[in-house]
């Protein structure tokens, strides 16, 4: 059974803010989840503005299992992948404001010796750059080696996955990452598990709705924030309005594509076993 969230105290569900690239001019394959550093500028403005404070993935995690309260209107910044404009545009920014944020490195696609070579989708920060961010205190956590499909994947391929992106972020960083966030935001409770077992105390996904304590500390949801995203949609996803309207047909397509992942994994694993 998988643990839940222990409440302490009244706890209001909290958007976690999911990124990916911030840059002018980003590589088609991932231009769709890219925001340009001018409307990323204004989306934390924006946050300053009407009294949010944001907070680290591992600081929501602690508070939720009856740690230190959180502030009274709390957000969470996240970054998936690792790509290098999170250290040219997103830093700068967060100095100013005094923000924090949550980078989810794919170990394998950050320049330097651990990296894949052709496997990134964009230029993607290196070492030196990821250790400025984490100094500045963005929490940097783990979103596996390569990035696969971990729901896909073999036992020992799974544990490969997260267990060596941890083990090369504490290498490089000096302190094991707490927080990890699922690859495409696919996970079932095996992918769960193994994540908990490397030692994570807490995961992300997307869902594409508000985060609760009722959740799962291993599959907290998060809101898209995507290139068409204009500031006032932005303004209705950090104050939690229509967000289950606003991403109804991501959420329905997600469905259907964890019903073909499961199909195949099972196809997969019939056709091993000779069946």
């Amino acid at each position: 059974m998988e643990e839940r969230v222990v409440s302490s105290g009244m706890h209001r569900p909290v958007p976690i803010l999911m990124y990916h690239a911030v840059t002018h001019s980003p590589a088609p394959a991932i231009r769709a989840l890219s925001v340009s550093p001018d409307a990323f500028a204004d989306h934390m403005r924006l946050l300053d503005e009407r009294g949010f404070t944001p907070v680290t993935t591992a600081r929501l995690g602690a508070a939720w299992r009856g740690g230190p309260p959180l502030p009274p209107r709390p957000v969470l910044i996240t970054f998936d992948d690792g790509y290098r404009g999170v250290h040219d545009h997103v830093l700068p920014i967060l100095r100013e404001l005094g923000f924090t944020a949550t980078v989810f490195v794919t170990t394998g696609w950050l320049r330097g010796p651990n990296e894949i070579d052709g496997a990134a989708l964009d230029t993607m920060l290196d070492w030196e750059e990821v250790r400025e961010l984490a100094a500045q205190g963005t929490e940097i956590g783990g979103h596996s080696h390569s990035h696969p499909q971990l729901d896909q994947l073999s036992a020992g391929e799974l544990c490969y996955e997260v267990e060596y992106c941890k083990e090369i972020i504490a290498e490089r960083l000096g302190s094991a990452p707490a927080s990890f966030a699922y690859p495409y935001g696919y996970s079932n409770r095996r992918v769960r598990q193994a994540v908990r077992a490397a030692g994570f105390a807490q995961s992300v996904a997307v869902g594409n709705e508000l985060a609760e304590p009722r959740q799962s500390p291993f599959a907290l949801r998060r809101v898209t924030v995507r290139r068409s995203t204009d500031l006032e949609e932005f303004a209705r996803l950090a104050e939690g309005r229509a967000v289950r309207l606003n991403f109804a047909a991501d959420r329905a397509l997600t469905k259907g594509h964890a019903i073909v992942r499961g199909s195949r994994r099972l196809l997969r694993k019939a056709a091993g076993a000779g069946l």
